[in-house]
């Protein structure tokens, strides 16, 4: 079949012409409909207006989107342009939320030159426009709106920088300060010769080499007089061929760091001079301080513990000097280290252990912050020895005691009972060690009231070891229930004690009536 090619091509082309046709129709009828709504898209001259869709902004004058890139805040058009107005118009926010149902909004700014805000709800869209009454136009053709916020930031930014409370300053490129804000002027007219005024290029402060070098962080030291130093952290931001620098107060570190290190030598010296060994583990169990007497008491050489061992390792090297008590298996032994390591961390490890050497070691682990683990290790052998030898004086002086034929018993100046020996169980028939609260002298005379006839020596003993200073010694005689007769002999003692002997006196013949009526008494 033959086409015919330009028939073709001619129904193509008339079929494009006529949907460009409707296209351009359907533009021109959406432009008249937009200008009709307040569209600003080619109004070129409209001063200072948006058009915002709710918070999108459809469209604002050229003036306009100056002036929202003015604005310090972050965000949307809208939430910069609220950022903007809300100093200037504090009722904005509240009046525009009703601004669809009034339909129109009109707001004066506050202050010495004053503007008007002007919002009207058109077809669904918000139009702000801010008008000038003055109109005097910025330079260059600027519009007054811009031209007027940036001098209010030029102002700001003024304000601010003289009243910053630290020093900011900018150098050539050969070091020549050539701008300084007010901080800066005032200590450098401090530090003026007198009669001297400031002149240009303003005076140096700092070190030119230190600043032409790039510093960042860099301290240095400002003198004020004898003993009256201020230190300065300098910073310093490149521009062009010259630097902006920034000095930072650093008096409260440069103290504290001061500080630190003096209380770091303090803790090292006092550390150096303790007896207790210390050793000291981070949160990963490595050792990170220890002091001299770690070296004497474990054993270990310094060069292993330089090396940051960790605390297994540390208890293996000291196990194998013999510096640890031995378990009968080595995996008990890890066990039972596993345990100390546990235990120390939650503050519950206090241990003693007694070295095959004869030593006796007390070995104390605590937490630290941050999951450290400190242990102390201290040698208490001597104490244990004294301890020892204490005990073994007392067995020793309770073992003479005891060979005695003679009841003794030893009381306190306040009445305690101190001391009896073995006779004294024998003839009174218990043991005061038994019951210890009841073991003072006022239960005992009430103890020898009830195995012996009436008498009133008991009354006169207890006087007598409740009174203070010199006292004449109590003699008297009582007579068991048995019949038997004892001896009774109360003295005193060096530093208020009190001495009771008791000694039986011989009888073959029985016991006398007397006796057998006393103890008819007590049955009664």
């Amino acid at each position: 079949m033959q086409i015919d090619w330009t028939l073709a091509v001619a129904l193509v082309v008339t079929s494009g012409l006529a949907a460009l046709g409707g296209v351009l129709a359907l533009a021109a009828l959406q432009s008249r409909a937009a200008t009709a709504q307040g569209v600003i898209f080619s109004d070129s001259a409209g001063g200072t207006s948006f058009l915002f869709d709710g918070e999108l902004l459809v469209d604002a004058t050229p003036s306009a989107r100056a002036l929202l890139s003015l604005s310090a805040a972050k965000g949307s058009p809208w939430v910069r342009l609220v950022a903007y107005l809300s100093p200037r118009f504090p009722d904005f926010n509240a009046q525009v939320v009703n601004l669809h149902r009034d339909g129109r909004l009109i707001l004066t700014s506050a202050g010495p030159a004053p503007f008007t805000l002007r919002a009207e709800a058109r077809g669904g869209l918000t139009r702000i426009s801010l008008l000038d009454p003055d109109e005097q136009a910025g330079p260059a053709g600027t519009d007054p709106l811009t031209h007027r916020a940036i001098q209010d930031e030029l102002a700001q930014l003024r304000s601010t920088l003289s009243q910053a409370p630290l020093m900011i300053w900018r150098e050539a490129a050969e070091g020549e300060v050539i701008w300084a804000n007010a901080a800066y002027l005032l200590q450098a007219a401090h530090h003026l010769e007198p009669g001297q005024d400031l002149s240009w290029p303003l005076p140096r402060l700092f070190e030119k080499t230190a600043t032409a070098q790039g510093v960042k962080g860099q301290r240095q030291k400002l003198a004020q007089g004898p003993g009256r130093d201020h230190w300065f952290d300098l910073i310093m931001f490149t521009e062009g061929d010259g630097r902006l620098l920034f000095a930072l107060p650093a008096d409260t570190a440069v103290h504290a760091e001061s500080a630190l290190r003096d209380f770091t030598q303090t803790l090292t010296k006092t550390f150096a001079h303790l007896p207790i060994a210390l050793a000291i583990f981070d949160k990963q169990r490595q050792l990170t301080m220890f002091n001299p007497a770690l070296l004497d008491l474990s054993g270990l050489p310094v060069d292993f513990l330089s090396m940051r061992p960790t605390l297994f390792a540390f208890l293996d090297a000291m196990r194998d000097r013999n510096m640890i008590p031995e378990p009968k298996d080595y995996r008990t032994w890890r066990k039972q280290m596993t345990e100390l390591e546990k235990a120390a961390s939650s503050g519950l490890f206090e241990e003693t252990w007694s070295l095959p050497s004869g030593q006796t070691y007390k070995v104390v682990g605590r937490p630290h912050p941050n999951g450290a683990l400190a242990l102390m290790i201290e040698d208490i052998s001597t104490e244990i020895s004294r301890i020892r030898r204490y005990r073994a004086d007392l067995e020793l002086s309770q073992a003479v005691v005891d060979a005695v034929d003679q009841a003794l018993a030893v009381f306190s100046p306040a009445g305690i009972l101190v001391m009896t020996n073995a006779a004294y169980a024998a003839l009174w028939g218990h043991d005061p060690a038994e019951r210890l609260s009841d073991s003072c002298l006022k239960s005992l005379c009430a103890h020898w009231r009830d195995r012996t006839g009436p008498t009133a020596l008991w009354a006169e003993a207890e006087r007598f070891a409740s009174e203070n200073g010199e006292r004449d010694p109590v003699l008297g005689e009582a007579r068991l229930l048995d019949g038997r007769l004892i001896e009774c002999r109360f003295t005193g003692l060096p530093g208020g004690s009190t001495l009771a002997r008791f000694k039986c006196a011989a009888y073959p013949e029985g016991p006398s009536p007397a006796f057998a009526t006393g103890r008819a008494l007590k049955q009664a």
